[in-house]
């Protein structure tokens, strides 16, 4: 695994616009997602990420701002037939979704049919492009070896999609003593995505990044874009550590790696 560069530049603004806000929770209540819709807004972010149903709620929240919406469609396994993935993803874009998160087909990536996964990849992708919109696609890190990693890199590259992304910040593992872990994103994972698709192809982390000097390690990664529910705790940390308008240069911490949670 190669290091990571040193150091890395830039303004509060870009960290901002680095930022998926995360409203994904499956508890989360209409008023929990105003409460996070207005730290999308009040912080700029690129944008909310949220459940298909509550778009309305977030496009009136957000209207007139530069925050995106971001609808995830097969969430959080990707177990649903191709033809459901289509049609949600059309019906999210048609509701206001200008970037759709979609969880590939797990399974089948583990099983090796690659045909199948690529089939579903292209049309969800050409059903989300045609109607004006962007793709990014949940490969869920935790379930795959490396191999499959590059194989979906691969694929997505191929595809054309916008963005590969590493987890949905729901992939549990179950564990010998019969409990569930969940890492997400990793160095070694990020760092794979980026050798392995292509110049055009973003990349988006997910899982792991919780600190100021988390989305600055990931950012030197190559990474454009973090799915992450400490909005507040980064960009404030980004504020008092002089982050402003102004690019900024910052030595990496030395060591520093991701943790688990979202």
């Amino acid at each position: 695994m190669a290091s990571p560069p040193e150091k890395v530049t830039a303004t509060v603004g870009q960290l901002a616009k680095m930022i998926d806000h995360s409203l994904l929770h499956p508890t989360m209540t209409a008023a929990e997602t105003a409460a996070g819709l207005a730290i999308a807004k009040r912080y700029d972010v690129a944008t909310a990420c949220v459940k298909p149903y509550a778009l309305e709620q977030a496009q009136q929240a957000l209207a007139g701002t530069s925050v995106g919406l971001c609808p995830v469609i097969g969430f959080p396994h990707g177990n649903s037939a191709t033809a459901i993935k289509v049609a949600e993803a059309e019906d999210a874009v048609r509701r206001g979704g200008q970037e759709i998160d979609m969880v590939i087909n797990i399974g089948q990536a583990l099983g090796g049919q690659w045909d199948e996964v690529e089939q579903e990849i292209a049309r969800v992708n050409a059903a989300v492009v045609r109607a004006g919109a962007i793709l990014k696609v949940i490969f869920e890190t935790d379930y795959l070896a490396e191999a499959q990693i590059v194989r979906l890199c691969q694929i997505c590259t191929r595809v054309g999609v916008a963005f590969v992304k590493t987890s949905t910040g729901y992939g549990f593992v179950k564990q010998a003593n019969g409990q569930y872990a969940y890492q997400g994103a990793t160095v070694a994972h990020l760092q794979l995505m980026r050798r392995h698709a292509g110049p055009h192809v973003q990349i988006k982390a997910a899982g792991g990044v919780r600190t100021l000097d988390d989305l600055l390690l990931v950012r030197a990664l190559g990474v454009s874009r973090v799915g992450a529910t400490a909005t507040v705790a980064m960009l404030e940390e980004a504020k008092r550590r002089g982050f402003g308008p102004e690019p900024k240069e910052v030595l990496l911490k030395p060591g520093h790696t991701l943790g688990a949670g979202y």
